[in-house]
């Protein structure tokens, strides 16, 4: 099937596709920019890369509307950038600072954009799938047209909350799209290893009456026309979808998991870098005349000049006191409001 032929193609303009490869790129030299730091011990903590991911935070982005959602597991920097948040508080985040996005106090698990409807990063493995599952709860209760789309990898999908949640969206009918990353690797764990299933971990949807598709983040089109079939189903009928999108991640599963080239053998990855999903946009954009190689150059550039001047803003900062370790944590304490001199924080 011609997927540039989809409704949700027809009108995409080639500014737009154009935007989509900005995102991508601007994703990855964020990332390739905290490695090198990172490898400097210029940061601490955890560091995961999506590099090799990108087109499924910018090409899933690229169809949301106003009133839709996002969420993410512990991978979803590029879903972060991709949402709207800028590079320099999300660099100072990793670094530390209290310049970061969360005052350099939660790192990797971050990176919430409330204005731009993204709820952060979460680092236990599919303990965002209920939180997903509740703000679509909130759009069906309020009435409002939208999707949330839950970004999970495929080793969150045998933990029993991913489960529960699943049960819940098809049993309240719930407008969420639950969408598997699957780059083949549970930590350092491969799929047939650490999952029983007959062809698609999305089947399983099948049990709790959910639709889902599987498909991979070979073709833009592809991946925008079957996404926006979910996500319609999800405005529309406020019916849930699983889809499962097979991806590749080049690094470990973070950068302190030495083993990546152990169980996984060097040829495996070459052979993903060769379809590297950046490379061909770019070579899809200049075959189609939408912009030259020249141009194409200019944004990776300006990606990697944006994400140093973000290392800079980072340097700049300071970082929190031990003073303040135990501010923003609740906000009914930091307020000094009558619920937290009782420890009653959320129900009266």
């Amino acid at each position: 099937m011609d997927y540039r032929s989809h409704a949700i193609n027809l009108n995409w303009t080639a500014e737009e596709k154009l935007e989509l490869f900005r995102q991508m790129v601007r994703i990855r030299r964020f990332e390739q920019k905290a490695l090198l730091y990172y490898q400097a011990s210029q940061m601490a903590g955890w560091l995961f890369l999506s590099i090799g991911q990108e087109l499924v935070a910018a090409g899933v982005r690229s169809i949301m509307r106003e009133n839709d959602h996002s969420i993410s597991g512990n991978r979803g920097l590029g879903h972060a950038l991709a949402a709207g948040m800028e590079m320099g508080p999300c660099m100072a985040e990793f670094f530390g600072k209290t310049n970061g996005a969360s005052k350099g106090k939660a790192g990797a698990f971050s990176f919430y954009a409330p204005q731009h409807h993204h709820w952060g990063c979460h680092g236990i493995a599919a303990a965002h799938t209920p939180i997903a599952a509740g703000l679509a709860f909130g759009l069906k209760q309020q009435e409002i047209k939208g999707a949330v789309f839950c970004f999970l990898g495929e080793g969150s999908v045998n933990q029993g909350v991913y489960h529960e949640s699943l049960n819940l969206a098809g049993l309240f009918n719930l407008p969420v799209v639950y969408v598997i990353e699957n780059n083949g690797y549970a930590m350092g764990t491969s799929l047939r290893r650490s999952s029983a299933f007959r062809d698609f971990l999305a089947r399983r949807a099948e049990a709790y009456d959910i639709e889902w598709d599987a498909l991979s983040d070979d073709d833009p089109y592809e991946l925008r026309a079957r996404v926006h079939q979910a996500a319609e189903r999800a405005r529309n009928q406020q019916r849930p979808t699983v889809l499962e999108i097979s991806t590749y991640r080049y690094h470990g599963f973070t950068i302190a998991d030495p083993n990546h080239q152990k169980y996984r053998t060097s040829e495996e990855i070459n052979a993903h870098k060769a379809r590297d999903p950046i490379r061909l946009w770019l070579l899809h954009l200049e075959s189609e005349g939408i912009a030259s190689a020249s141009l194409l150059e200019k944004i990776s550039l300006d990606a990697k000049s944006e994400a140093q001047v973000a290392v800079k803003f980072a340097q700049s900062g300071e970082f929190p006191l031990v003073s303040e370790i135990q501010q923003d944590v609740y906000w009914e304490s930091d307020h000094q409001t009558d619920a937290s001199k009782f420890g009653r924080h959320f129900f009266e």
